[in-house]
C-alpha cells in the first residue's frame, strides 16, 4: 500500500466541491457513468483494431447497486479498459485539464458565483465527494493480471493498494455521508440515468431488491431484479423527428460536463457520396482553457458509431474549438490511425462541409434570433476573429459574422450595418484599435470625424491588430485605420490646407525641439478640441502592433517613431507661435508629444522628466 498527497489544485477543488458549490449534487451519477462510458468506448476500439485484444471477450455493460437496507453505499461497475497503478495516480490524483490555475484564481468565495464556475470548469470523478465520506476505486486494465485499489476521503490523502478483481474494468463504491443517502434509492437513481444518461449508447442495469406482496396487501417475500435503465441507442444517430430539446440538452450536459443548458446546437445528417453525421453544441459559456495553447478539444470522433478518438484538435478548426460534439462517420477505415487523422481526406471533407454548416447555422441565427446571436459574440466574437485570418476560404462568411463597438452605436455593430449607415460621400469604413474601448472611444483621433458624422469602428481586441489589416476590404470597401496618417485625407477641405499653411513656424519650432523622436511632425485634420496626437506611416506598425511584438517576445525590434500631429487652432499650440523661449518651446513640445502618447495608452520612457517638464510649465502659470 502506498500514500500520496493530492496535487495542490485538487486539494484546493475538493475542498469547494464537499462545500456543495455544485449547482445540482445529483451530477455525480452522470460523471461517473460518463467515465465508464468512456472506458468502454476505448476498449472497444481495441478489441476491433488491436490484435492483443482482439480475442478478449467483450460485454460492454455499467452496473449500479446500492445498500437499500442501510443506505450506506452505492456502487457503480463498467467493463471497461480499466487502469493500473500509473493509471490511477494520474487520473485520480491529479487534474490533467489545462486552465486550472486560472480557473482557481477567478474563484472569489462567493458560493454562488462559485458553484457556476465549477460547473463551466467540471471535475469529474471529484464530484463524488459531495455525498460520499470515503469513495473506493478497484480496478483492472485490460491486458493485465493485477488489480489495484485506491481510496480516499477527499481530505488531502489517498491510498493505492493491490486489490483482486475478476475481469478487466473499474468499480467505484461511494460511502455515502447522511447527505448522500438520499440516492440509495432506486427511483432517484433511474430517474437521474434517465435525465442526464439516457444516450450512453452502452447499457446501463439497475440492481435492486422487488417485494412481493400477496392479494391481501402484505409482503410474501423479495426478488434481486437487474433492469436496463437506459435505451442505450447513440442518440446522435437516431432521426431527429424523434428528439425534443430536453434530449439534446441531456446529452449536451453529459457530454460537455456541464450544468447549464447550451446555448444552441446542430444536428445534421449527410447522406451521399460521404456519409456522416454530426451533432455540435455551443456552451452558454466559453470554456476556461478557450485561450490556452494546450485547450482540449471538445468534438468526439466515432466511426460507426465506434469511439475513436477525442483528443484529435483537427476535427474542427482551431477558431471553433469552442464547440462540444460528435462526428460519426461511415467512410473512414476503423483501423485509421490517430497520427495520419490529420491527412485523411474524407475527414478533411467531412470536416470542410461541418465547418459550412455551422458557420451557415450561424448566419441563421444572426439573422431570426439576434438576442441569442448577442450572447453568442458576447464569449465566441475573439475566437471567429481568429478565423479571418485562418480560414481564407470561409472569410466572406466569417466577415459578415464577427462584430465590432461603434463610435456611435450601442453594443455591437456588423461591417453590414456599418456599411448601411454611411454617408454618401464616404470614402471607406474607419477604424481604430487599441486596448481599451473607453479609451479609444475618447481617443482625440475621432474628434473630426464625430464632428462630421462619420462612424468609426472601435476594435480594441488584441487580434484585432493582427486580423483587421489583412482583409483590405469589406465587399467594395476599403476598411481604412484613423491612425494612420493617410486617413486623414479623406476628411480634409480648403480650410485645412489654410490653416497647414499658416502653422507652418510653429511646426518647424516643435520639429526642432523634438528631434529625432519623431517621424514627423503634421498639422491634423482630426483634432478639433484637443491639440495633438499621435498617427503611424502608413506602412510602419501602429503603437499597439509595436507593443503587442514585444510581449511576444520581439524584444529587438526598433522602435518605430510617431507621427506627432497638432491643432493649430488650440490655445496651447496657438501660443507657441510668437514664442522666443527656446527652453519653454522644448517643454511644450515634449508635453504635447508625451500627452498624446498617454491618450493612446503607450508608456513614455522618461516619467521623471516628463513630471519635471510640466512642473516648469505648470510654475509659469503663476
Amino acid at each position: 500500500m502506498s500514500k500520496h498527497q493530492f496535487q495542490t489544485e485538487v486539494s484546493q477543488l475538493l475542498h469547494l466541491i464537499v462545500h456543495s458549490l455544485y449547482a445540482h449534487r445529483d451530477i455525480f451519477l452522470r460523471e461517473l457513468i460518463s467515465n465508464a462510458s468512456d472506458a468502454l468506448d476505448k476498449l472497444k476500439y481495441l478489441t476491433i483494431t488491436d490484435d492483443q485484444f482482439k480475442d478478449l471477450t467483450f460485454e460492454p455493460r455499467i452496473d449500479i447497486s446500492f445498500d437499500e437496507k442501510d443506505q450506506k453505499t452505492i456502487t457503480v461497475s463498467d467493463s471497461g479498459i480499466g487502469m493500473n497503478e500509473a493509471d490511477l495516480v494520474e487520473n485520480l490524483g491529479t487534474i490533467a485539464r489545462s486552465g486550472t490555475k486560472n480557473f482557481l484564481s477567478q474563484l472569489s468565495g462567493d458560493q454562488r458565483k462559485d458553484s457556476n464556475l465549477i460547473g463551466q470548469f467540471g471535475v469529474g470523478f471529484y464530484s463524488v465527494f459531495m455525498l460520499a465520506d470515503s469513495v473506493e476505486v478497484i480496478t483492472r486494465k485490460a491486458g493485465e493480471d493485477n488489480a489495484w485499489k485506491w481510496t480516499s476521503d477527499g481530505k488531502g490523502e489517498y491510498e493505492v493498494a493491490a486489490a483482486e478483481r475478476e475481469s478487466c474494468g473499474t468499480t467505484v463504491i461511494l460511502h455515502l455521508n447522511d447527505d448522500g443517502k438520499e440516492f440509495a434509492s432506486r427511483w432517484k437513481l433511474e430517474d437521474i440515468v434517465k435525465k442526464y444518461s439516457d444516450h450512453i449508447a452502452f447499457p446501463i442495469f439497475l440492481h435492486y431488491t422487488k417485494t412481493e406482496y400477496d392479494d391481501k396487501g402484505k409482503e410474501k417475500g423479495t426478488e434481486a431484479k437487474v433492469e436496463q435503465a437506459n435505451s442505450a441507442s447513440a442518440l446522435w444517430k437516431r432521426p431527429k423527428s424523434e428528439l425534443k430539446p430536453e434530449d439534446y440538452n441531456a446529452f449536451y450536459q453529459s457530454i460537455g460536463h456541464d450544468d447549464d443548458e447550451p446555448l444552441f446546437y446542430l444536428h445534421t445528417q449527410a447522406e451521399g457520396t460521404l456519409e456522416y453525421t454530426t451533432l455540435f453544441f455551443v456552451p452558454r459559456h466559453a470554456p476556461f482553457d478557450m485561450y490556452n495553447a494546450d485547450y482540449r478539444s471538445g468534438v468526439k470522433l466515432y466511426i460507426k458509431r465506434v469511439f475513436i478518438t477525442d483528443d484529435q484538435r483537427d476535427l474542427m478548426p482551431t477558431y471553433l474549438r469552442f464547440l462540444r460534439g460528435i462526428i460519426d462517420s461511415e467512410d473512414l477505415p476503423l483501423n485509421v490511425s490517430r497520427e495520419t487523422l490529420q491527412h485523411n481526406r474524407v475527414l478533411a471533407n467531412i470536416r470542410q462541409a461541418a465547418v459550412k454548416k455551422m458557420l451557415g447555422e450561424l448566419q441563421r441565427i444572426a439573422t431570426e434570433d439576434p438576442e441569442r446571436y448577442a450572447e453568442f459574440i458576447a464569449q465566441y466574437n475573439r475566437p471567429l476573429k481568429e478565423g479571418l485570418y485562418a480560414d481564407f476560404g470561409n472569410r466572406d462568411t466569417l466577415l459578415e459574422l464577427v462584430r465590432f463597438k461603434s463610435s456611435t452605436q450601442e453594443g455591437y455593430t456588423s461591417l453590414a450595418d456599418y456599411k448601411q449607415r454611411m454617408l454618401p460621400d464616404q470614402k471607406a469604413i474607419y477604424f481604430v484599435t487599441g486596448d481599451n474601448e473607453q479609451s479609444l472611444k475618447n481617443s482625440p483621433l475621432l474628434e473630426a470625424y464625430r464632428k462630421k458624422n462619420i462612424e468609426v469602428l472601435i476594435m480594441h481586441d488584441d487580434i484585432d491588430e493582427i486580423v483587421v489589416p489583412t482583409i483590405g476590404r469589406y465587399k467594395d470597401t476599403e476598411l481604412k485605420a484613423i491612425n494612420r496618417s493617410d486617413a486623414g485625407d479623406d476628411i480634409a477641405d480648403e480650410a485645412d490646407k489654410g490653416k497647414a499653411k499658416d502653422a507652418k513656424p510653429t511646426v518647424e519650432k516643435i520639429k526642432k525641439a523634438l528631434g529625432d523622436r519623431v517621424k514627423d511632425v503634421k498639422v491634423s485634420v482630426r483634432l478639433s478640441d484637443s491639440p495633438s496626437c499621435i498617427v503611424v506611416d502608413e506602412s510602419d506598425p501602429t503603437m499597439k502592433m509595436q507593443q503587442l511584438m514585444k510581449s511576444l517576445g520581439q524584444a529587438e525590434m526598433p522602435d518605430v517613431k510617431p507621427i506627432l500631429e497638432i491643432n493649430p487652432d488650440h490655445p496651447i499650440v496657438a501660443g507657441l507661435k510668437p514664442m522666443e523661449d527656446e527652453a519653454m518651446i522644448e517643454d511644450v513640445a515634449f508635453l504635447l508629444l508625451e500627452q498624446a502618447l498617454l491618450v493612446e495608452n503607450v508608456p513614455i520612457t522618461d516619467p521623471s522628466a516628463f513630471v519635471k517638464r510640466l512642473n516648469r510649465v505648470m510654475a509659469k502659470a503663476f
